[in-house]
């Protein structure tokens, strides 16, 4: 949720810890840096998440219309800040209650496989890590120019097959495609999506696969 009271761990490029701040001040800082200079030399940590069902359809996310960046494109199911005093699992968790109302665990590799068979997924969302980049470089489009924005990244895939209900304003519709159709529209219409999820469809389509081919 995009409340003045989320306070975020700041870090510089070499991912020190430089200062704990609101996000709005956080947000101002670093828009004024790129319009001055082109280029941001801070960054707060985040999580991207792709859901499926686990026959393996993704959930696209069409962010809202009010949104400053990347607004009305589609996106990736979810992404969030991690805020200060919290874990990577807790900003899953966090977020997927708060955008999707969806409850959720998140599971070491080993644990998440052996769910897979026993876990209702009709009733909460399964997720594990698959990888972490320290400079997520993501291009956001804005009303002005576009922005590329560094982050400290943590990207996660889940399952769910249960209903979902928008709670916090940040999407206004989501889509469930196959992977392979999610592909060919991407190709044909690549300005209705956010490089995020072009760049994560690309990168970790071998984890995009339905529930059961990893339970094997």
């Amino acid at each position: 949720m995009n409340e003045p009271s989320e306070l975020l761990e700041v870090y510089d490029m070499d991912d020190e810890l430089v200062a704990v701040m609101p996000r709005d001040e956080f947000y101002e800082q670093i828009t004024k840096e790129f319009a001055n200079t082109g280029n941001i030399t801070k960054k707060v940590k985040s999580i991207r998440v792709i859901l499926m069902t686990t026959d393996g359809r993704i959930y696209v996310q069409r962010r809202s219309n009010k949104k400053e960046q990347n607004r009305g494109l589609y996106d990736k199911t979810i992404g969030g800040h991690y805020m200060s005093g919290h874990t990577w699992e807790m900003t899953v968790v966090r977020e997927m209650v708060e955008e999707l109302g969806i409850p959720s665990v998140v599971l070491p590799p080993k644990d998440f496989k052996k769910a897979i068979n026993t876990t209702n997924t009709d009733i909460i969302g399964i997720f594990k890590e698959i990888d972490y980049d320290n400079n997520f470089l993501s291009l956001r489009t804005t009303d002005s120019l576009p922005i590329v924005q560094p982050y400290m990244n943590t990207f996660y895939i889940g399952y769910y097959n249960g209903p979902i209900k928008f709670h916090d304003g940040e999407a206004s519709g989501i889509e469930v495609h196959s992977v392979d159709e999610l592909e060919k529209d991407i190709a044909s219409n690549p300005d209705k999506y956010t490089e995020d999820l072009k760049v994560m469809i690309q990168k970790y389509r071998d984890h995009l696969i339905p529930a059961d081919e990893i339970a094997k």
